[in-house]
């Protein structure tokens, strides 16, 4: 089966991708996978370790940009359709499997003109523009979140969870006595300036956090030698990158998490079973980052703090306040643990496989919990 795959813009379009590559060629080896990316360092960084082959779009997207920034992503989207027809052919596609963002609609447009079988993935619990106009070009949908599941027709959307790397699969660490030692920061892939700028003051401002915990901070390639001499200048025990590679290990780590809210960020956690102090993204689309945080706090395994009213003082008290309660950050695990799905990447390659009216392999995954 020679299947194609969406995975351009960011880790959290990029690394669900390459889950589900994994499991395509799990399930059967003779499996031919191509992914479709932007070519930007970043995901160069993250196919590198990768046996799939890697064809690049030159598109951008439009959310939030200005008008004429909004007509030159327009333009570009016949040529990058047209390459994806010769893309499509040339690899005698039998599946094409869009994860949202800027890369997708040209792909899945190319496919249905194919008329080759088409699968969207969407991971956040308010659909992003693409996925939205996807809908209807699609055959199956595959959503992370309940909520998102009346965005698209009835009869084809499955809610499944978010298809995480087999990494994650391994059985979380023992939950351990809800004292913080390490603490995690995280602000995407990509890093996130305004975050760290807010991290870097609450540790400045609590002389507890700076005497009891050690730090690991992935502060993104623009803002790494920032955070670094910050930490340095604090004498603060701190590991700072600008990109997390082994995430399952890193999160593993880690006693707490202070993080952004992107959907396969709160899934790798719920997958290790960690606390969270979750920091929205202001501006993302249909502040669909904030509905995401709202269901782990809601499940009691996080605390939401929204950045435009939040001080380096008010995170300081947060994180004090969970140095002196072990028993509600154990409690606050205990919930993540309920959140875990690592199913999710079989889940939707036994749909697809269903699509193309095959037979899916039998059912081998086993969570470990």
């Amino acid at each position: 089966m020679n299947v194609v795959i969406t995975a351009g813009g960011t880790g959290g379009h990029f690394y669900p991708a390459l889950a589900l590559a994994e499991e395509f060629c799990r399930q059967d080896a003779d499996t031919s996978v191509t992914l479709v990316g932007t070519g930007r360092p970043l995901e160069q960084t993250m196919m590198a370790s990768t046996p799939w082959r890697m064809e690049t779009l030159r598109v951008q997207g439009v959310a939030g940009r200005g008008m004429w920034s909004v007509i030159k992503a327009l333009l570009l989207i016949p040529g990058a359709v047209w390459r994806c027809l010769r893309l499509l052919r040339a690899s005698q596609t039998d599946l094409v499997v869009g994860t949202g963002g800027y890369t997708s609609p040209p792909v899945v447009v190319a496919a249905l003109l194919l008329g080759i079988p088409r699968a969207v993935v969407e991971l956040n619990a308010i659909p992003g523009i693409a996925n939205r106009v996807l809908g209807p070009l699609a055959n199956r949908i595959f959503v992370s979140f309940e909520r998102a599941k009346p965005y698209f027709r009835a009869g084809k959307v499955s809610v499944v969870g978010t298809p995480l790397r087999r990494a994650f699969v391994a059985p979380p660490p023992s939950l351990g006595s809800g004292r913080i030692a390490t603490l995690l920061v995280c602000g995407g892939s990509q890093g996130a300036q305004a975050m760290n700028s807010i991290v870097l003051k609450a540790v400045q401002t609590s002389s507890l956090i700076r005497s009891r915990v050690a730090v690991i901070h992935q502060a993104g390639v623009n803002d790494v030698d920032r955070v670094s001499q910050a930490y340095r200048q604090m004498n603060v025990k701190a590991e700072v990158v600008p990109f997390i590679q082994d995430m399952p290990r890193t999160l593993r780590r880690a006693d707490l998490v202070i993080c952004r809210c992107g959907a396969l960020t709160l899934s790798e956690i719920a997958a290790c079973a960690k606390p969270s102090i979750l920091i929205p993204f202001p501006q993302a689309t249909h502040h669909h980052q904030e509905s995401n945080a709202r269901v782990v706090e809601r499940a009691g395994a996080g605390i939401v703090l929204l950045q435009p009213t939040l001080t380096g003082a008010r995170l300081a008290e947060e994180i004090e306040g969970l140095l002196d309660r072990p028993e509600r950050v154990r409690h606050m695990a205990e919930h993540s643990l309920r959140l875990r799905n690592t199913e999710a990447a079989e889940t939707m390659v036994h749909e697809c496989y269903r699509l193309l009216g095959k037979n899916p392999p039998e059912r081998t995954m086993t969570d470990g919990v």
